[in-house]
């Protein structure tokens, strides 16, 4: 069962069961679920020692091998706290046990009852509630998590934080834990901005808090944009899982990855500009699994309308030109994988003003080629990345034109896909890709596009870890 809920017990049993859990250093539920294991298996109930150890503060039962981890996820009181409520279901979607905690604020926007319905775990709001706290509830909160997660973080909730308040259940659960908390801010660019929640947010980064976020964008309220819009789901789960795994040795520790992604947009004019359909959305998700292999990310992007992945630096370029300076000032890399949608082509001499319909016609528009970023940086003499992977997108004899790109630019791989309109790749969320290498062509089955990106990560690791050709780039640099 995922809770236990004790009602009317007598005083007497009441005080015997705080009794006993803290001489166990169990929480009072957990202490009645060693009973009823205890008492199911005809067992007399093995009384705790007579006094705790004054060494050893009470901590949380250990979880069992393969349990799902626990987390408490504090909604604090703003419009963003809608986005709690898909924040729950991708946590689950993970597997991840959530206890969800509501301010009273939070409550003029989300309930608890669909909060409580997401996680299918009952959801508390009181830091009185006598149904948990005649065994200390919000003690029991802050240490049975494995993490604490504060979304959306207010800038009264982040106050409270800094300065050691705990007048509601919040900010007492957030004052008990010794457990790694997660912030993902959210508030008016105004507030944001003010110095007292500079100061504040300082302080809870050199306390040990981390955070993901804010974003840039427009505010809930009319005529208002800046940076204050919380992270959203999806970036905040990826910072949640990163904390959750924190000491796994990543296959690419001490690598430097090199990506683009996304279109460029070449202008007409002021107004116009040429462009492709890319969504960036595969890039992004190789950026995302290259920082969860434990390399250091440089994601040089177009324009695109996706969330940053946490953990990247991010560069934001808009035309050919621009990428391939990026580019080449963020060298030296270990790996360069090149998945952006360059512009072949641009306008020769772009308008100064907008170009305005003539009785004439249309206006004569000369195109000069781009540069080609894939083919400057496999055919470099120096600063050349030990590994260059090229992306081929075509629309018809995709492993044939694939090859012929991989013989023509230089580069180590090329990752060709169908994006034909029928495929449904640029913009979608899935991708069938072909390896192709000197050695061959290794045809994947169809995957969603983070996927893609985790096997890509775990192919190009294979391939250092069995021929390391180059020191890593730290040590050339």
């Amino acid at each position: 069962m995922a809770s236990l809920t004790i009602r009317r017990l007598d005083e007497a049993v009441k005080a015997e069961l705080r009794l006993r859990a803290a001489r166990s250093g169990r929480s009072v539920e957990d202490e009645v679920r060693v009973i009823l294991r205890e008492a199911a298996a005809g067992q007399a109930p093995v009384a705790p020692p007579a006094e705790p150890s004054p060494a050893r503060a009470p901590a949380p039962a250990a979880r069992t091998p393969g349990a799902p981890a626990s987390i408490v996820l504090i909604i604090g009181g703003g419009i963003a706290a809608y986005k709690a409520l898909d924040l729950i279901r991708r946590l689950r979607e993970r597997g991840l046990h959530v206890r969800c905690v509501l301010t009273q604020a939070a409550q003029q926007f989300v309930t608890p009852l669909s909060a409580g319905a997401l996680a299918d775990e009952r959801c508390y709001t009181d830091l009185f509630d006598p149904q948990s706290e005649f065994d200390a509830g919000h003690i029991r909160l802050a240490r049975e998590a494995d993490l604490i997660i504060v979304a959306p973080a207010t800038a009264d909730l982040m106050a409270k934080m800094a300065n050691g308040l705990a007048n509601d259940l919040a900010s007492a659960i957030l004052l008990a834990t010794s457990r790694p908390v997660l912030l993902a801010p959210a508030m008016n660019p105004m507030m944001w901005a003010n110095a007292a929640t500079k100061r504040n947010m300082a302080r809870l980064v050199a306390d040990g808090a981390a955070v993901v976020g804010p974003n840039a964008g427009e505010m809930a309220e009319t005529n208002e944009a800046g940076i204050g819009r919380m992270a959203e789901p999806l970036e905040i789960v990826a910072a949640a899982e990163r904390l959750l795994r924190p000491h796994a040795p990543g296959a690419l520790a001490g690598r430097r990855v090199l990506i683009t992604a996304g279109p460029t947009h070449e202008p007409i004019d002021p107004v116009r500009y040429i462009a492709n359909r890319s969504s960036g959305k595969q890039g992004y998700a190789i950026a995302a699994a290259a920082v969860a292999a434990g390399a250091e990310v440089t994601l040089v992007s177009g324009p695109v309308m996706l969330p940053d992945p946490p953990g990247a630096r991010i560069v934001r370029v808009e035309t050919a030109r621009d990428m391939l300076a990026a580019v080449e000032a963020a060298l030296p890399a270990d790996i360069a994988v090149f998945t952006a949608a360059v512009a072949d082509w641009r306008v020769a001499e772009a308008g100064a003003q907008k170009i305005k319909k003539t009785a004439q016609g249309s206006p004569a528009l000369t195109l000069t080629e781009n540069p080609d970023i894939l083919a400057t940086i496999a055919q470099r003499r120096d600063n050349r990345p030990p590994l260059v992977i090229g992306f081929a997108a075509e629309t018809e004899k995709v492993i044939g034109h694939a090859q012929a790109k991989l013989a023509r630019k230089g580069c180590d791989w090329i990752i060709a896909n169908d994006v034909s309109p029928a495929s449904g790749v640029m913009g979608g969320d899935r991708n069938t890709i072909h390896v192709i290498t000197r050695d061959g062509v290794e045809s994947w089955p169809p995957m969603a596009k983070d996927e893609v990106a985790r096997a890509l990560m775990a192919r190009i690791a294979g391939t250092l870890a069995v021929n390391p050709a180059a020191p890593a780039a730290k040590e050339r640099a």
